[in-house]
C-alpha cells in the first residue's frame, strides 16, 4: 500500500494555465478527518485567525517555535489566551497553521517547462531557502502531512512530471517523501548551527562556526594514519564545501538515484 506521505508532503502550485484560458471553479477539498473543523466566529470578535498566525510567525522568526505559546501570542494581540481558542484548538494547531502559511511562500517551478529533473532541483532549492528564512520552522514538517490546496496540487504536479519522464510509479511516489524530508532536515540542522554559533543568518552562523570546523579538521588530521588511512589521506575533500554546496550535492544525488531507475536516462 502506498505511503500517503509520498503524495502529500512535497507541496506546490497548480501547473501554469495557458494565457486567456478560463478556469473552472476549483472543487472544494474534503476536510482531513484528523484536522479540527473550522469554527463559526462571531463578527464582533476583535481578532482574526490571519492576525493570530501573523503574530505567531513573527515570534517563530525572532525566537524559534519554542517561543510560541498561546499566552504569548494573546499578549502580543492585547487579549487573553481564551480568545485564541475561538480560532484554534491548541498550540499545536496554531503552529500547524504557521507552517502552512510558510509553505505558501514557496515559489514552485513550472514542472512541465523544466522537466522532472530540473523541476525537482528548483523545488528543493526554493523550499530550502524559505525554510531557512524562518528559524526552525522546518521542524513542524516532521510527522505531519500538509493538506492545503497548494501542497496537494504541488504533489500532483511533481508526481505527474516524474511519471511523464518515465520514472517508475513507486520510485516517483516514494521520492516525493524522501526529498522533502531531506530538505527539512538540512534546513533544521542549519537552524541548530545558528543557535550554537550565533549569527543573524545561516550564512553568518556558518562563518562564525568556521573555527569549530577547523578544529574538526585538525582532529581528523591527528588520527593515526595506519588505522584511518582513507580519512587522513582525503581530509581536504572531507572538509571542503559550505552548507549550500553540500545541500545541492545531496539533491543532485537524489536526482541521479531516481534517474538510474529510468531506462536510457542520465541525470542532468
Amino acid at each position: 500500500m502506498t505511503d500517503p506521505r509520498a503524495v502529500t508532503r512535497a507541496g506546490g502550485p497548480r501547473a501554469a494555465q495557458a494565457k486567456g484560458t478560463a478556469q473552472a471553479p476549483a472543487e472544494p477539498l474534503p476536510v482531513p478527518p484528523w484536522r479540527p473543523r473550522p469554527r463559526e466566529i462571531r463578527a464582533r470578535t476583535p481578532i482574526s485567525l490571519e492576525r493570530i498566525v501573523d503574530v505567531a510567525l513573527a515570534i517563530v522568526d525572532a525566537e524559534g517555535t519554542e517561543g510560541v505559546t498561546m499566552r504569548r501570542v494573546a499578549n502580543e494581540l492585547g487579549t487573553g489566551p481564551a480568545s485564541l481558542y475561538a480560532y484554534v484548538d491548541s498550540r499545536e494547531e496554531l503552529l500547524q497553521r504557521v507552517h502552512e502559511r510558510v509553505i505558501e511562500e514557496v515559489p514552485f517551478p513550472d514542472f512541465d517547462a523544466l522537466g522532472w529533473q530540473e523541476g525537482v532541483r528548483q523545488f528543493a532549492l526554493s523550499c530550502h531557502d524559505v525554510y531557512r528564512r524562518h528559524a526552525d520552522i522546518a521542524l513542524l514538517s516532521f510527522a505531519d502531512i500538509p493538506t492545503t490546496a497548494k501542497s496537494l496540487q504541488g504533489a500532483e504536479d511533481l508526481l505527474a512530471s516524474m511519471l511523464r519522464g518515465n520514472v517508475p510509479v513507486h520510485v516517483a511516489a516514494w521520492a516525493l517523501d524522501r526529498i522533502s524530508l531531506y530538505i527539512a532536515a538540512d534546513a533544521y540542522e542549519g537552524w541548530l548551527m545558528q543557535v550554537r554559533f550565533g549569527g543573524a543568518t545561516p550564512e553568518e552562523s556558518e562563518e562564525l562556526g568556521r573555527a569549530y570546523f577547523d578544529q574538526v579538521g585538525d582532529f581528523f588530521a591527528s588520527l593515526p594514519r595506519e588505522r584511518f588511512p582513507m580519512m587522513t589521506s582525503h581530509l581536504q575533500e572531507m572538509m571542503e564545501g559550505d552548507g549550500e554546496e553540500r545541500f545541492r550535492f545531496g539533491i543532485d544525488m537524489f536526482i541521479a538515484g531516481i534517474a538510474s531507475q529510468v531506462p536510457n536516462q542520465v541525470p542532468n
